[in-house]
């Protein structure tokens, strides 16, 4: 490149430099600027990077003059913070929704929103117990799909696979297709999941996206209407779910330790009702879906959290406790 062309984009190579090598703490100067535009095969002088400082200022770039001695110029405000930054790269670790390349590849992409120090500190390692990333590298497209035909209000298409007692996937019902209205994406311990009405149950279903194959629009067919798919949003916010596994609703009341509140707190968040006693125990009362998997939760916990109401939800959970001892 001449010295004509490469003067030409020099206001684009202070950019580059600033952003790259400054933050709200560091900052560079007016010599070393000029010592990193050399680098890049780039003559200036002092005078012309006043002037470009100027142009980026006006362009609404944040470049701040520190006053040390010598004096530093610095860009300070960024798109995001380096703890938003740092967030972001956490979740994305920590999804088990993506392959282990393509959360690396969208690492890749955040770091590049950080500036050259703070890129070191974002290659981070998070490791979440139990979690296995996702074999399929689909799932971000299928989202894409499924939120297409919401806003077409068309139906969807897809073949749907399990996993066999040989451990690899196959597909359900012979390979049929299943043709369903999307109603809503939900996100959950890592997982993408699908909650569509099949008219032919006429039923809403929840489908793990990883596990959808073969998916495609329909165009033609209009998207079901029905109070139970119109309401879905406010009904799903009023219960608390353990997994996707859901029956019907009841309000429950639980009791803990005083040493094992935080097991409700953590487990049911600001859905819970904590209620006054006289410090023996914590009680707190929340709406649940009933499942095999509340039981199981409760069974976990040993005697640390037990269900007091209503009889009826006792009950099932005695019922259940006997059935395991059975087939023990």
């Amino acid at each position: 490149m001449t010295y004509n062309s490469k003067a030409k984009t020099k206001v684009l190579y202070l950019w580059k430099i600033l952003q790259e090598e400054t933050d709200a703490e560091h900052g560079l100067t007016m010599s070393q600027i000029i010592q990193k535009l050399a680098d890049y095969g780039v003559s200036a002088e002092r005078k012309s990077i006043y002037g470009d400082i100027k142009s980026l200022r006006e362009f609404d770039v944040d470049i701040q003059a520190f006053p040390r001695n010598p004096v530093q110029y610095a860009i300070v405000r960024r798109d995001f913070t380096l703890d938003e930054l740092m967030l972001l790269v956490d979740t994305i670790q920590s999804s088990r929704a993506i392959t282990e390349r393509q959360a690396k590849a969208l690492i890749t992409n955040v770091k590049q929103l950080a500036n050259n120090r703070e890129q070191d500190l974002l290659d981070r390692r998070i490791h979440v117990t139990g979690r296995i990333k996702s074999k399929s590298e689909s799932v971000l497209s299928t989202v894409d799909v499924i939120h297409e035909a919401m806003r077409k209000d068309c139906q969807l298409e897809f073949s749907y696979r399990k996993i066999g007692v040989d451990g690899k996937p196959y597909e359900t019902r012979g390979g049929k297709k299943h043709q369903v209205t999307p109603v809503a994406i939900s996100y959950e311990d890592g997982l993408y999941y699908l909650t569509a009405w099949n008219d032919a149950h006429e039923n809403l279903t929840t489908f793990r996206l990883d596990r959808m194959a073969r998916i495609r629009v329909l165009e033609d067919i209009p998207a079901a209407h029905n109070d139970r798919i119109d309401h879905f949003q406010h009904e799903s916010t009023k219960a608390v779910m353990f997994g996707r596994f859901c029956g019907d609703t009841v309000l429950a009341t639980f009791a803990a330790d005083p040493s094992k509140v935080e097991i409700l707190a953590d487990r049911f968040g600001d859905a819970a009702q904590f209620l006054p006693t006289d410090g023996s125990e914590a009680r707190c009362q929340v709406k649940v879906y009933k499942s095999e998997q509340l039981f199981g939760w409760v069974a976990s916990m040993g005697k640390a959290v037990r269900i007091l109401s209503p009889q009826s939800l006792v009950d099932e959970y005695h019922n259940y406790l006997r059935f395991l001892l059975e087939d023990a």
